[in-house]
This record gives C-alpha cells, sequence and structure tokens, in this order.
C-alpha cells in the first residue's frame, strides 16, 4: 500500500523546497530598499497622503444644515441623533450629534444631505481614552477647510433620459422628488407644515366642510422643498407620499 501511495505521489524536490520561495521575496524587498528609499515612512512625523473624498470621520456645516434629520433615519449604525444647540445669534436649533465609537466611515449621512451640511473629511486618527470624548457634538464636528471634493452627493439617471438617448445625464433625487397629496386622506392637521425644516409646505383654504370649517390642504413650494421626506414620515393618516420622477 506504500508503495501504491509513492507510486501515485512521486517524491518531488520542488514541493520540498516550498519554504525558500517566500524567503527569496522577502531578500528580494530586503536588497531592493538598500538601494532605493524605504518603503515605510516614519509615522507620526510623517503621514500619507489621503484624497479629499477619504471616508473619514463626519464633518458639518453649522450655518447650512436645515436640521432635516435625513443623516439620522440614514445611518446604518444609529450613531447620529439631532441635539438642541445654540446658534451663531443664541437661538436655539437642532443640529447632528455623531457618536464616532460607533459611526462606521461610510459616508452616507454626507450622501443623503440635501443641502451638502454633513460631509466627508480625511481625519481617521481618533483615539480617545474614554468613549465620552468619542462623542462629537455639533459644534466639534466642523472641519477647516472643507472642499468641493468632500460632499458625497446621491445622483441617479431618470429613465425618461436613458429613452430619450441620454444616459449620462445625472440628477440629484432632492432636486426632482416631491410630496404629493391624497386629498381624500387628509384630515388639515397641518402637521407637515410644522415639520418641514425649510418651509415648503403652506395650508390653503379649498372650501369648507359640513360644519362649516375651513378645508385645510398642504401646497409645497418645489423651489424649497428638499425632498427631506419629514411631512411624509409624520403624517398620520399617510396621505402624502413620495412621487418620483422617473
Amino acid at each position: 500500500m506504500v508503495k501504491e501511495y509513492l507510486d501515485k505521489y512521486p517524491r518531488n524536490p520542488a514541493r520540498t523546497l516550498w519554504l525558500m520561495k517566500p524567503v527569496a521575496k522577502v531578500l528580494k524587498i530586503f536588497f531592493k530598499t538598500i538601494v532605493h528609499r524605504p518603503v515605510t515612512i516614519l509615522y507620526p512625523y510623517e503621514k500619507m497622503w489621503v484624497p479629499e473624498n477619504f471616508r473619514g470621520r463626519p464633518g458639518l456645516r453649522f450655518d447650512r444644515c436645515v436640521a432635516c434629520g435625513m443623516c439620522v433615519r440614514m445611518c446604518p449604525t444609529a450613531c447620529i441623533k439631532l441635539v438642541e444647540v445654540p446658534d451663531d445669534a443664541g437661538a436655539p436649533v437642532k443640529r447632528p450629534q455623531v457618536n464616532l465609537g460607533r459611526c462606521a466611515m461610510c459616508g452616507y449621512c454626507a450622501e443623503y444631505c440635501p443641502v451638502d451640511a454633513m460631509t466627508v473629511t480625511p481625519d481617521f486618527e481618533l483615539a480617545e481614552y474614554t468613549r465620552r470624548d468619542l462623542i462629537y457634538g455639533p459644534r466639534r464636528l466642523a472641519y477647516d477647510g472643507i472642499t468641493e471634493g468632500m460632499e458625497i452627493r446621491i445622483e441617479e439617471t431618470l429613465m425618461s433620459d436613458i429613452a430619450r438617448g441620454e444616459p449620462e445625464r445625472r440628477v440629484s433625487p432632492f432636486m426632482t422628488d416631491r410630496p404629493e397629496l391624497l386629498a381624500s386622506k387628509c384630515i388639515s392637521c397641518k402637521k407637515c407644515e410644522k415639520v418641514c425644516p425649510v418651509d415648503a409646505v403652506k395650508m390653503v383654504e379649498h372650501g369648507v366642510n359640513e360644519k362649516g370649517r375651513p378645508i385645510l390642504y398642504p401646497e409645497f413650494d418645489d423651489v424649497k422643498c428638499i425632498s427631506c421626506g419629514n411631512c411624509i414620515a409624520d403624517c398620520p393618516k399617510d396621505a402624502l407620499t413620495l412621487k418620483e420622477v422617473l
């Protein structure tokens, strides 16, 4: 039986020298670095170059944020929440706070921000002594030198553009999709008007009901609307839906 095994698997000297292959590669790199510059850098005194769109910690433009909550809803790790802070004039406003101890650095908050207030940053050295120090408030999220390359935008191709022979045209869903009202379900609660962060919803009277009370339906300002979906999410009767542009 041993003879059959040896006949089936004859001794191969190349296989016995498999260890020499990685040793040869190591020696090759060793002699190469002796002649040329080293392949390492003197970190932390020297740092590698990172591109502008490197997905490090999130950054925030405080004045541009409208507190729509889109970043909170789209965060896959639920590390973002809106907190109340004073603005430059001292008035209380809501802005995102990020727990970087749970952040996946995915950049979804920057992608889904309809006003480009949330951005990615090349800042990835985030070591702290306590978990509490990893919670970045709205002011601490600010990053000096935010450029256009740090903005991540969602762009899509419309089916109508493909039909017209323009498959390369890209549009932002926040500039095309708009809320649509189903009047039979609306109870004129005015909640959509209250939760709109950009005042794009206005309740307009459309006659009176059987009791003589005015019937109010929301009308949307397409110029101001950013398609954040707050009015749709807070509608108690599901009278609003998002009309997607196809």
